[in-house]
């Protein structure tokens, strides 16, 4: 899953870092936390937040966990200044006792302020990753690895760290795909992403309208949520869909709104005003555009480049996807069938 990670390693730890607002009082925040063992099942997907929170979602256990690090101390990276980390799995499985067909990568997020950069791992067969088959349909990850950016490589020990949990309602129970050959659940937990204060959740449901997205308030004051169902316009299906989660969304600034970007599998790309998630509410989402069926999106960032902003989205089974900012806010919404051609048509 890493192989493009020497390539975007250097992008995506300047992205965290022009993107990152810094909280006033990290203490504030952690006022909460606990330390102890932070007894996660699973760790699905990783996002950071303020102060070098690391925000873990558990789909296996149905909750988010923020983990205080201890990681704050700032550095500076520059696209100007590469950083290049090759042969990753060969260096993990080193480190871990195993081959590098014996190391699954599951997810990276680098911390805003110190630009380490954090896997979550499992030693589980590669071999078995595939087309439709992604790290959480093979194993669960249960390793934190740390990487600074001299390239130094560790484990981070989750048996007494800093963190407070929040438990989330109504996440789809254990049972069969539909269609693939893996546990539903570890879909109940697709993406996160923090904004403002709040925690935005890509998840999916037990309900009739399973595809769903939740928000928490941060620090974790209270076990309230938000849930709203999403509805999607997916052009390859030629139909509206409810039961296919968000793979992955970040927050973005459109003509002064703030709206969550977000892809689907093979791939419609989505546009939802925050402001429309309420609980209770079902929202369709505004298809901007089709990046080609038969694949699954990985994770999507934003960046600036000689004072240029730009999106990239990294795919199983596509090439790295750019996409310009400026378009989004002229582009059509698509709400019928396209011919071929034009599933990208306008981005």
């Amino acid at each position: 899953m890493l192989k493009k990670i020497s390539f975007i390693f250097t992008l995506a730890i300047s992205a965290y870092a022009g993107s990152y607002v810094y909280a006033s009082d990290y203490k504030a925040m952690t006022a909460s936390f606990s330390k102890g063992n932070a007894q996660m099942q699973s760790m699905s997907v990783m996002t950071f937040g303020p102060e070098g929170i690391l925000f873990v979602g558990d789909a296996l256990g149905s909750q988010v966990i923020a983990l205080d690090l201890d990681d704050r101390k700032p550095t500076e990276i520059t696209l100007e200044r590469p950083q290049e980390l090759a042969d990753i799995e060969g260096k993990l499985a080193a480190m871990l006792g195993t081959n590098p067909k014996g190391v699954i990568v599951h997810d990276m997020a680098v911390n805003p302020l110190s630009k380490n950069t954090y896997l979550t791992v499992s030693k589980a067969d590669a071999n078995k990753l595939g087309f439709w088959v992604l790290p959480n349909d093979i194993a669960n990850a249960n390793i934190l690895i740390k990487i600074t950016p001299e390239g130094d490589i560790s484990e981070v020990s989750l048996d007494n760290v800093s963190h407070a949990k929040t438990s989330l309602k109504q996440l789809v129970e254990s049972g069969k795909h539909r269609w693939k050959k893996m546990d539903k659940k570890t879909e109940a937990i697709m993406d996160l992403a923090y904004h403002d204060g709040q925690l935005y959740i890509a998840s999916l449901s037990n309900q009739e309208f399973a595809s769903a997205l939740k928000v928490v308030d941060f620090p974790f004051s209270s076990q309230a949520e938000t849930h709203a169902s999403v509805e999607v316009w997916h052009i390859a299906h030629n139909k509206s869909e409810t039961q296919s989660p968000i793979r992955t969304l970040m927050p973005y600034v459109i003509d002064g709104e703030s709206q969550l970007l977000a892809a689907y599998t093979c791939t419609p790309f989505v546009s939802i005003p925050m402001s429309d998630i309420k609980d209770g509410k079902h929202i369709k989402s505004s298809t901007l555009a089709e990046f080609g069926a038969g694949n699954m999106p990985i994770d999507i960032i934003s960046y600036s480049k000689n004072g240029k902003d730009y999106i990239l989205m990294s795919n199983a089974s596509k090439a790295l996807i750019r996409i310009d900012p400026d378009d989004i806010a002229s582009q059509t919404v698509i709400t019928e069938p396209l011919g071929k051609g034009e599933y990208t048509k306008g981005l």
